[in-house]
């Protein structure tokens, strides 16, 4: 999928989101599973966000995004933060790159983006083919209950002086999958009019078994599952599964 005019919405959109506990958990679990290397790649960077926290907590850091919008922000991102990040456009399933790195992360539930299982499993075996040998894979999904529970069937707003927003969700065609149907109105302030924007997004998940047992069949020992960002197992009620497995 691609952003379009979302990619310049993003940042003003996701001030809430929690970057700086993605960024401390990747610089704990580096310490924690004695990751002495410091090539990172932020896999689905979109606008940089993490990629520049990396950079800054001693990261060399390398971004992919299939999104150009998305890069083209990142870049600008990057320069305005004095580091130096290498933005490279490619699907995550495809990813194709020269290096190997110590560390690689898919964060912002960036993975619930593919559709179908396949794409999934094709992305965790080209993920497990550019880490060194004991690198650690570290992302989040969302749960099923929030897919099931929190999205379905609801509606979200938003509404200042710059953007209002309309967020409806909606149950997908594949089982755990949600559709996101976005109408945005953006102040012009040349015009003093608003211009509206529409975007579909589609998210899908999967039981922690089911990422499980893709991980193992790719090659990777599992090392934990944790969610909310803290130290303790998904509950039934959890939101967001992050998991941390490393290239055996």
């Amino acid at each position: 999928m691609t952003y379009g005019k979302f990619a310049y919405l993003y940042d003003e959109l996701m001030q809430d989101v929690p970057y700086d506990s993605w960024a401390n958990t990747v610089l704990n679990k580096a310490k924690q599973y004695g990751i002495e290397g410091k090539k990172l790649l932020d896999l689905a960077c979109g606008t940089g966000e993490l990629s520049v926290r990396f950079a800054h907590l001693g990261f060399d850091v390398t971004g992919v995004d299939l999104s150009d919008d998305m890069l083209t922000v990142a870049h600008s991102k990057t320069e305005a933060s004095g580091k130096n990040v290498s933005f490279f456009q490619q699907d995550m399933k495809e990813l194709e790159l020269a290096d190997e790195f110590d560390i690689i992360g898919v964060f912002c539930d960036s993975l619930n983006y593919l559709s179908l299982e396949e794409d999934v499993q094709q992305t965790f075996r080209q993920i497990y083919k550019h880490l060194k040998q004991k690198g650690l894979f570290i992302f989040d999904v969302h749960s099923v209950y929030k897919i099931t529970e929190v999205f379905a069937d609801s509606t979200f707003t938003h509404d200042d002086e710059q953007i209002c927003y309309i967020w409806s969700c909606f149950e997908g065609e594949h089982p755990y999958s949600v559709e996101h149907e976005l109408t945005f109105f953006v102040h012009d302030e040349f015009t003093d009019k608003y211009d509206r924007y529409d975007e579909l997004h589609t998210q899908r998940t999967y039981p922690i078994t089911t990422y499980k047992k893709w991980l193992e069949e790719s090659g990777f020992e599992i090392l934990e599952i944790t969610a909310d960002f803290k130290e303790t197992p998904p509950q039934m009620d959890s939101e967001r599964i992050l998991f941390v497995a490393r290239k055996s």
